[in-house]
């Protein structure tokens, strides 16, 4: 499956650091939904509930959606309107695409920047959550930095390589990393297949098995 990090060993690790984090993110979420439904059970069939697991659940799908925005950067899964770009010349979609690159890390740094200023912000006061866990607020807040932080990064490492490919005049290059995915990229992330046209069979391997069946039948 292609990416849109470029070769190296610092790309390697990114990619091998987000894979684990969301590998850890969907466990954990299938760990939330079990809770879950014994809280619920819990409430109507036995009278006991577990205590702050609805707050749990809120700080779950906050660091979640922070490590998933970097996942689905790698991944190239990010929804993109492609109807009208494709109506464009090689060198403006290579612009197009180099553009929205740098947008996406621009926001990346700014949900960095604002994400910091939240957690500090936290730490000053000394802040706990209105629950019955009372939790320290920096504690699930510098979790979900750190998920920015990795989306900070997958973002730089990748305009960075939008920005290479560009100035070297690889259009296609910019285009067939950072452009929309196509249809046969989309089966292949989603099966983890290898798309191709399969080669013609060549006239001899095609008729060997009908000299095969000739020969059962002559010895038959």
């Amino acid at each position: 499956m292609k990416t849109l990090l470029p070769p190296g060993r610092t790309s390697a690790a990114i990619a091998g650091f987000t894979d684990v984090a969301a590998l850890a993110c969907g466990w954990w979420l299938i760990a939330l939904s079990v809770i879950t439904c014994i809280e619920m059970l819990g409430r109507k069939v036995f009278g006991f509930s577990l205590q702050g697991v609805d707050e749990i659940g809120s700080y779950t799908y906050a660091i979640v959606g922070s490590i998933g925005f970097a996942h689905t950067l790698i991944t190239r899964s990010h929804t993109r309107v492609d109807f009208l770009i494709s109506r464009f010349s090689p060198r403006v979609r290579s612009v197009l695409n180099l553009v929205a690159m740098l947008t996406l890390t621009a926001l990346a740094l700014l949900c960095l920047w604002r994400g910091f200023a939240v957690v500090r912000e936290s730490i000053d006061l000394k802040a706990t959550a209105s629950t019955p866990l009372a939790t320290p607020m920096w504690i699930p807040q510098t979790i979900w930095l750190a998920g920015y932080v990795l989306f900070a990064a997958v973002a730089l490492c990748a305009a960075w390589h939008a920005l290479h490919l560009f100035l070297r005049g690889d259009h296609e290059g910019v285009n067939d990393t950072f452009g929309p995915q196509t249809l046969d990229e989309e089966i292949e992330a989603e099966t983890e297949l290898h798309m191709h046209t399969p080669a013609s069979p060549a006239p001899e391997a095609a008729a060997a098995p009908v000299l095969s069946l000739e020969a059962q039948g002559a010895k038959a």
